[in-house]
């Protein structure tokens, strides 16, 4: 195992909601980060992010971790949910707030789409 996929690895098992981005929640550098941060805020779950841009090795690690090709990528409980346009999808059907309630984490009532 690579240390980048090491890191990525214990990202993923570690942290209970996790999204590998372009930038950080505060300030995401690309407009498909923006939009799932906006999804993660919305919901209000607690999440980490992780700045892609900031490990070149971390950057390309993640689409080989999860054989997916663009980022951002969203992992919940140590699944890999999927990117921006399947977040959006899941946040807008319900799906993915079910998703977080069915693996234990808390969602706030407001949390409808």
């Amino acid at each position: 195992m690579t240390d980048a996929h090491a890191k990525i690895d214990a990202e993923v098992k570690n942290n209970d909601v996790v999204l590998f981005m372009k930038g950080t929640p505060q300030f995401p550098m690309c407009g498909f980060s923006g939009q799932v941060v906006q999804i993660l805020d919305y919901v209000g779950v607690p999440y980490k992010g992780v700045n892609v841009l900031e490990d070149m090795e971390i950057r390309q690690g993640i689409k080989d971790y999860s054989n997916w090709p663009t980022i951002p990528q969203l992992y919940v409980k140590g699944e890999f949910v999927g990117g921006c346009d399947i977040a959006r999808e899941m946040f807008q059907s319900g799906e993915l707030q079910q998703l977080l309630a069915e693996k234990g984490i808390a969602v706030p009532q407001k949390a409808s789409a």
